[in-house]
């Protein structure tokens, strides 16, 4: 891989003081600048080559087109759908986060959700702070025996598996990448969406937030599940409609929720944050000193790596740019751009050419693929009418109406 240059890095949220040490001493210029306005952002990424965000920080389309230097957006944490990944992969940017930072952190809390679910603790502790002794108001169950079924099958889904197991817990899940074989060495027995909800006992999400997800659980989904049904979300806000959700919990049909995420942070509609049988957290699932501390670790030294020319890792739309990066490649991006500029010469010039000459540096390409590439340009620059002559190797093309030399020196 090519190195990429990058001299300023701008940090828009709170990252792990270690990221911004890290970038520094490989010699990178990093300006921290929490809590941007969208408008303050367009007129400040301007200046910058890289970004580095969380998940707070919408990176729209706008804001990417508005970043003419910028080459590298780094996510410090999983998902990138704070992100567009589209407009930034047609500008050449990459986008790269840390997939495994978080997810010890996100698993643990995934847990205690579903613990404190079965066991109403947070209104239990609510009750003692407020002078009563409510013991038979909050009844609980056992965890032991019941079925958890878990959507998506990623990091995070593996390690809340093998963590519930150790409560006597049977894992079922779903998930359209992970092989059914792979998931069955960590206790975890794939199935249908359509077989897993009416087994379940509890239902926890981890998939990325997309069109296929969006309102995952719904008022059908809802209906289909066993009856008192109790779910957890802290992967993203919408995986589970919100609307079909309260619905659900009023009738009985959900009988409790634990949500760390909501479609609008912070949610302004306060009816499933203030339902007795919901627990909530304002997006805590990263929220740990270690995670952020490897988060930050993480991004950083994925950016170094790719400056470098080492490895490009954590990069989300490297299948679509990882061949911009290969020596290969950055040479005939040249040779492209070289070729462009002759044809808008030719295009904008009022005189017609008699002849044009390209000159190539030795071993800069071989001699058949610069036949094979060049050929098309000839065929392009033919409706000039001009004589091409190319120094480099030795090969001879007719081409009407003119013809393309390749001559050694």
């Amino acid at each position: 891989m090519a190195p990429v240059c990058v001299r300023r890095i701008l940090i828009s949220e709170s990252v792990d003081p270690c990221c911004k040490k890290i970038l520094q001493e490989n010699g990178i210029e990093v300006t921290e600048k929490q809590n941007l306005t969208k408008d303050e952002l367009v007129a400040e990424i301007k200046d910058y080559e890289g970004l580095v965000v969380r998940s707070a920080t919408k990176i729209t389309a706008e804001i990417i087109n508005a970043a003419d230097n910028l080459k590298i957006i780094g996510r410090a944490g999983t998902g990138v759908d704070n992100v567009d990944v589209d407009a930034a992969t047609k500008k050449g940017i990459i986008v790269m986060n840390t997939p495994g930072g978080n997810t010890v952190s996100a698993a643990e809390l995934t847990c205690a959700m579903i613990i404190s679910l079965s066991r109403h603790v947070p209104q239990a502790v609510m009750s003692m702070k407020a002078g009563k002794w409510e013991r038979k108001k909050f009844m609980g169950s056992e965890l032991y025996g019941k079925v958890l079924g878990i959507i998506g099958l990623g990091r995070i889904g593996k390690e809340v598996a093998t963590r519930m197991q150790s409560f006597g817990m049977k894992t079922i899940g779903y998930d359209p990448i992970t092989p059914p074989e792979v998931s069955a060495t960590w206790g975890v027995e794939q199935m249908s969406l359509e077989q897993l909800w009416p087994q379940c006992d509890y239902i926890t999400v981890h998939t990325p937030l997309m069109p296929s997800t969006t309102g995952l659980l719904n008022d059908a989904t809802f209906a289909e599940c066993k009856k008192g049904v109790k779910v957890v979300n802290c992967a993203r806000g919408g995986i589970i409609d919100e609307d079909a959700l309260l619905r659900a919990l009023e009738s009985g049909q959900c009988g409790g929720a634990g949500l760390d995420v909501f479609v609008e942070e912070p949610p302004k509609n306060r009816a499933l944050v203030d339902h007795f049988n919901v627990i909530s957290c304002p997006h805590l699932g990263a929220s740990t000193r270690e995670a952020q501390a490897r988060c930050g670790q993480e991004i950083a030294l994925q950016i170094v790596d790719m400056l470098k020319g080492r490895e490009l890792v954590g990069a989300v739309n490297a299948q679509v740019l990882a061949h911009s990066f290969s020596p290969e490649s950055h040479l005939w991006i040249r040779l492209g751009e070289a070729l462009g500029a002759v044809l808008r010469s030719c295009t904008t010039s009022k005189q017609p050419y008699d002849q044009l000459m390209f000159f190539f540096q030795s071993n800069l390409v071989c001699g058949l693929q610069l036949f094979t590439h060049l050929y098309s340009w000839v065929i392009l620059l033919a409706q000039f009418r001009v004589s091409t002559l190319l120094k480099g190797t030795a090969a001879r093309c007719e081409a009407q109406p003119c013809d393309l030399w390749v001559q050694r020196q």
